[in-house]
């Protein structure tokens, strides 16, 4: 394996990140980030627990009334600064987005790192453009307008698989909107968060503006969800943990926005360009080492193609290259961690006894066998109803099934619980154009699938969630719409008095 991107020095004084400050965790517990790809520790640090969780929380609140009271264009400053200062650093983070997840270093380099800066500067613009309704004298009587208004401190919970495109998803919105922030990153991969929060600190943005606490999620996380001062939560991950996280905000009336797991369908129809549903199958499933919750996990190949693309997608597998993830040649990196290597494999394992193998579903020995390495896979002969296809993987395994007609083929993508991303191949624009209108999801690609841009919103239908990331449409999350009413006619004594008291 190549030289290790070293961070232990640059977290000597703990993983929390609280006004303005790094220090360490004082819930008595521990925990060990691991290079995914060696097994070996990268920083052992001491957990947040609920003093920690108060501490940072005080420290937004504080901080909200100066940023909130800041001109969009001095936000918007701020925020110019923060990717400038992203792009000095861009090395560091790619490389210590690699360490934690073991993705390979071209993903972070060339979609994770510039994704983030892209995010940073379109906030930047966006927090200048925080409009409400143009005046007007809707009653006849008086003139009304429409204020946006920043709603508090918000607390946010990010995953493990985009650490630091999360962390930018969660943190950008709302700090262009005025808010103030107490971020949890997953404690397997907090490292590129709290880098953010520095970089932000080097920017010009306030102390206490933007904060991150590195915690269990049943300890920090959930006292952070149900924290009296917190008036929003913001949650990635899984719809199960999700329902949890609902029940917490509920029961203190948060604004809630919650973007949970997926099971993207890929819809080939019989006039696609096989070649490129190929070839997008295997990027689209294999991505972050299929860690994605929009990556394609049930490819529906209409019959006339079904078999021509098993063979092919299987082919292009096989060339992919495993490997130490600093390696430049690197296609496919480990998984998050050991215990997700099995699950994955776990899922493999039980299919071989209702479905078909074709290539893959197996952990590499040699140079690779310390690490949390899984071969692509791909599954055929599944049926519809089993745990392959209807359940989230999150790994780099791909299920293939056939459909006749294009009814059958959009009633079966439809047919989970999930609707997140899907995609539909097809050269025929009316036929991708139906797909398009019916497919549920809150992203549909054509001839196409994972692209995402920091202008569009990225967020679910059903048991994927609600609420939009990214895009001027986030702002719909953190910002409070106010009506403001004024009388133009300076008359005491208004008809409309009459109907409570007195004669016309």
């Amino acid at each position: 394996m190549g030289n290790r991107f070293q961070v232990k020095d640059r977290f000597t004084d703990g993983a929390q990140f609280i006004d303005g400050r790094l220090r360490a965790g004082t819930s008595g517990a521990s925990h060990t980030v691991v290079d995914p790809a060696t097994g070996d520790e990268a920083l052992t640090y001491e957990l947040a627990g609920t003093a920690d969780v108060d501490e940072a929380v005080a420290a937004a609140k504080r901080a909200f009334p100066g940023w909130s009271g800041a001109t969009p264009g001095e936000r918007s400053d701020a925020l110019h600064r923060l990717a400038a200062v992203l792009a000095e650093q861009a090395d560091d983070f790619a490389h210590a987005e690699s360490l934690q997840c073991g993705k390979p270093v071209k993903l972070s380099t060339e979609f994770d790192v510039p994704g983030t800066i892209d995010n940073t500067a379109f906030f930047a613009g966006a927090a200048r453009h925080l409009q409400g309704q143009a005046a007007a004298e809707y009653s006849g009587d008086h003139t009304s307008s429409v204020r946006r208004e920043a709603i508090g401190v918000v607390g946010s919970i990010a995953p493990w698989n985009y650490p630091l495109q999360m962390a930018a998803w969660k943190i950008l919105p709302a700090i262009a909107a005025g808010n103030t922030i107490v971020l949890k990153p997953a404690e397997l991969t907090p490292l590129t968060s709290l880098m953010f929060a520095q970089a932000a600190q080097l920017a010009g943005i306030p102390d206490g503006v933007i904060n991150i606490v590195t915690g269990a999620g049943r300890v920090a996380g959930e006292h952070l969800v149900g924290h009296p001062d917190v008036v929003m939560t913001s949650f990635t991950g899984s719809t199960g943990v999700g329902k949890r996280v609902a029940e917490i905000a509920t029961a203190t009336v948060k604004r809630l926005h919650l973007e949970l797991g997926g099971k993207a369908p890929f819809l080939v129809f019989d006039d696609a360009d096989l070649e490129a549903a190929a070839h997008g199958a295997v990027a689209a499933s294999l991505i972050n080492s299929g860690q994605d919750c929009t990556a394609a996990t049930r490819a529906y190949v209409q019959r006339p193609l079904h078999d021509a693309f098993v063979a092919r997608v299987a082919e292009l597998m096989e060339t992919v290259r495993l490997g130490d993830p600093f390696d430049p040649s690197t296609d496919l990196g480990p998984l998050v961690s050991h215990a997700q290597r099995d699950r994955v494999a776990g899922f493999v394992e039980r299919a071989r006894g209702y479905a078909t193998v074709v290539t893959g579903g197996e952990i590499p020995g040699g140079d690779l066998a310390q690490g949390a390495y899984y071969r692509p896979t791909l599954i055929a002969g599944a049926a519809q109803d089993s745990e392959v296809v209807q359940s989230e993987i999150f790994g780099p395994v791909l299920v293939v099934l056939p459909f006749d007609g294009d009814d059958e083929g959009i009633a079966l993508a439809n047919d989970t619980p999930y609707g997140l991303a899907a995609s539909a191949w097809s050269r025929d624009v009316y036929r991708a154009g139906r797909a398009t209108r019916e497919l549920k999801a809150g992203c549909v690609w054509v001839n196409d699938h994972i692209p995402i841009i920091s202008e569009m919103p990225h967020g679910g239908y059903k048991a994927s969630g609600f609420g939009k990331d990214m895009s001027a449409y986030s702002f719909e999350e953190y910002t409070q719409i106010k009506h403001v009413m004024y009388d133009i006619t300076a008359v005491a004594e208004k008809d409309w008095h009459r109907t409570i008291f007195g004669d016309r």
